[in-house]
């Protein structure tokens, strides 16, 4: 085995599930598409695999999948080879393994300890790895040869054995016995390393002692045998080979291996079906991906309907329908003198009429189809408000000679409109739902279930209702999923996502550890969907029992968050409720936050403007003097912005640090009664140099770590002045 996939298995032993089957622990990808070695991925119940575009999600999934796939599932070599080793692996496919899973065995434990001929704790797990040419490698990891205990059981025979013949002299093999057991414990016992070899030599000793035709008398001739069996015990032990290699065991193990099921295509479902062209297209086996989702979905739809798409077309049947197929039938048999008759009968206008009886037939039928559908949209509708919380959503089948449809209504719109006019969310979620919860009754028992982005096109609540819809799948199956979604993250679950992500050498890596760097990504975008997920619950908190502030960007949002804290640390400023400060980048952004936060307030929200032209000009348009605080009236100064309420020589010492071109320091000039940003800028145009456009975040960012690390103890009296009558001004009601 090429050492580029030979990992070192844990010795951990999980517990037993109550489920039968095998349970899926963790797996580890490795030559494969983009992955070189994805590192071990744990897996929950229900676990989320989450990184941007093109970080390989796809990839981490279908390794898995090809393990043990519940259909297709075949190794493509142009698709899943690595391109850097293509041509080695082509010539040398049974060299490298692309997965290695571990299981634990559950139930099934039991039966492969006694197989194995193990003990039953050390066939509570079994690592599978699948090779590029298709053939299967089995390990059990926590499998450990006792030679230490084999060894000292038979030293211990020796011994007793030993010890009896004291009781035996009179016996004519006395002395010849002790003579053996002596030299045989002196070996075993000074050897360094006894092997089974060793110990297959002293039981032929043993062996030897023992005459063809012993005496009937002798007392030492039963000691010696019973040792001697003893000992070839202990030597079978020894030489026994690893259970994973037996042919037997291997097969056992593949056997109870859960099968894996990977959709990425949903198969949405068309409002409109016509029936003879999915009657055809089930039959097929030619169809594309595509067309291949939707006629399973279909299949799915008219299995939970109850009745056939066959069957439909033949309930629906009316006279015209079956006088046709009857001289249809009449002409294939009679031939060209069928057509004739059939043509003739037509021009005399002989056409059969239906008799009662058939009338009757045919109308029963129409009722049968009429009484099936109804039933399968009431029995829809109510399975399917189980789970998905947009709206009272009501369905009904209907079919209309060659045509079937899907109806729906709800509350909001109780007029039907067909599927297809609805959100492209909805047909997405009543698609996934027919395949998983009815499909899933019986195809995918025992299997994994790998889906591939599901959901991406449903609203962020849908989203949340998807995430619990997974914990009723994950009842019975195990769902390892892809997303970048932070709805399909929940705050309160965090320990099921795994982060993807492009390592430094280009290839995909996955980690648990949600704080890790990811490679290049100095943005870790992998993480961005953990964060805003976290970011997403505790603003959902926080909102709803603090009291929100409008700022007019992130600058003035990082000070006042330093002033906030360090206020409140230095005991003098006690807020009745916290203060949450939100950014809003123009004046309609700001109206438009300050109408949403209105909605969850008794209140309106405070407003922060400073006095430079984007402040004044959101004072204009604004004009509330009710709920907006100018920094005018805490600074004292005219187009003041929030930098003036910090120490000027602090903020400049700063800067020098951002900049570190010019020859002559801001704190060297800086003036502290008079407007910081002014200041500044008028200083880097004498220094012949321009400022980044996010200068001012970027001088926030620094000071508010700077600040914060160093506490309240360093602050003047001044300032601290000035931030408690701005936080009590705000928090005035």
């Amino acid at each position: 085995m090429r050492h580029e996939t030979d990992f070192t298995i844990a010795t951990a032993n999980p517990s037993e599930p109550p489920q039968a089957g095998f349970t899926l622990l963790r797996y580890r990808v490795s030559n494969f598409r983009s992955v070189t070695d994805s590192g071990w991925l744990e897996a929950d119940t229900v676990t989320a695999l989450i990184g941007v575009n093109e970080s390989g999600k796809t990839n981490l999934l279908l390794p898995l999948w090809k393990l043990n796939p519940a259909s297709e599932g075949g190794l493509q070599p142009t698709s899943d080879y690595p391109k850097a080793l293509f041509a080695t692996i082509r010539n040398a496919p049974e060299q490298f393994q692309f997965i290695t899973a571990e299981f634990d065995t559950g139930r099934e434990a039991a039966r492969l300890a006694e197989l194995a001929k193990i003990p039953l704790a050390q066939a509570r797990r079994v690592s599978v790895a699948r090779l590029y040419d298709g053939s299967y490698q089995i390990n059990f990891p926590d499998y450990r040869l006792d030679e230490d205990g084999t060894i000292a059981a038979a030293l211990t025979a020796l011994r007793l054995a030993r010890t009896d013949l004291d009781d035996m002299t009179a016996d004519p093999l006395f002395d010849p016995a002790c003579k053996l057991m002596d030299n045989l414990l002196a070996e075993l016992s000074d050897a360094a390393n006894v092997t089974g070899n060793d110990l297959r030599l002293a039981r032929n000793c043993v062996a030897a002692l023992i005459p063809e035709d012993p005496p009937a008398t002798s007392q030492i001739i039963p000691l010696l045998r019973a040792l001697q069996k003893k000992l070839g015990q202990q030597m079978a032990a020894m030489i026994a080979p690893d259970p994973a290699a037996r042919e037997d065991i291997r097969q056992a193990v593949i056997t109870c291996l859960p099968r894996f099921v990977y959709y990425s295509n949903y198969g949405n479902l068309d409002s409109e079906i016509y029936l003879p062209h999915v009657v055809e297209n089930m039959g097929r086996a030619d169809l594309g991906a595509k067309e291949s989702a939707k006629a399973r979905t279909l299949r799915v739809l008219f299995d939970f309907v109850g009745v056939q798409a066959q069957e439909i077309l033949e309930l629906g049947r009316d006279f015209r329908d079956i006088r046709d197929e009857a001289e249809a039938q009449m002409i294939a048999e009679t031939g060209k003198a069928g057509l004739v008759r059939s043509l003739w009968q037509r021009a005399r206008g002989h056409e059969h009429q239906p008799d009662s009886v058939l009338l009757s037939q045919i109308a029963e039928a129409k009722r049968t189809r009429s009484i099936l559908l109804q039933s399968a949209g009431t029995k829809l509708t109510a399975r399917f408000a189980e789970w998905w919380k947009q709206g009272d959503y009501r369905f009904r089948f209907e079919a209309d000679g060659n045509h079937f449809r899907i109806w729906v209504a709800d509350a909001r719109r109780p007029q039907e409109v067909e599927l297809e006019h609805r959100s492209t969310g909805l047909q997405w979620f009543l698609s996934f739902f027919l395949v998983f919860l009815h499909e899933a009754e019986g195809a995918h028992e025992n299997c994994v279930l790998l889906l591939d982005e599901p959901g991406h096109s449903l609203h962020p609540l849908a989203q949340r209702d998807l995430s619990a819809f997974f914990e009723g799948l994950a009842l019975k199956n195990q769902i390892l999923y892809t997303t970048h979604s932070p709805f399909l993250v929940d705050a309160d679950r965090l320990a099921r996502a795994r982060k993807v992500f492009v390592g430094r050498d280009g290839s995909t890596r996955v980690s648990g550890d949600l704080l890790e760097a990811e490679g290049s990504d100095s943005q870790r975008g992998a993480g961005f969907a953990v964060r805003a997920a976290l970011n997403l619950a505790v603003a959902e908190v926080s909102m709803g029992c603090a009291q929100p502030v409008l700022v007019q960007s992130r600058v003035e949002q990082t000070y006042l968050g330093v002033i906030k804290t360090l206020s409140i640390a230095s005991g003098r400023f006690v807020p009745q409720r916290d203060m949450v400060f939100a950014s809003a980048c123009s004046p309609e952004v700001m109206q438009v936050m300050a109408r949403l936060l209105t909605e969850t307030q008794t209140t309106p929200p405070r407003l922060v403007l400073d006095g430079s032209a984007q402040g004044r000009a959101l004072a204009a348009r604004l004009a509330d003097d009710k709920t907006t605080l100018a920094l005018e009236s805490i600074t004292g100064r005219q187009d003041s912005t929030v930098e003036d309420l910090f120490p000027a020589t602090e903020l400049a010492a700063q800067l020098d640090r951002v900049e570190r071109r010019p020859e002559r320091l801001f704190a060297d000039v800086v003036v502290a009664d008079r407007p910081f940003v002014a200041q500044a800028l008028v200083w880097a145009k004498a220094e012949g140099i321009s400022l980044p456009e996010d200068w001012r975040f970027q001088l926030a960012e620094r000071v508010r770590r700077k600040m914060l690390d160093a506490g309240p103890a360093r602050l003047a009296e001044g300032a601290i002045a000035n931030w408690c009558k701005l936080l009590e001004g705000l928090a005035a009601k």
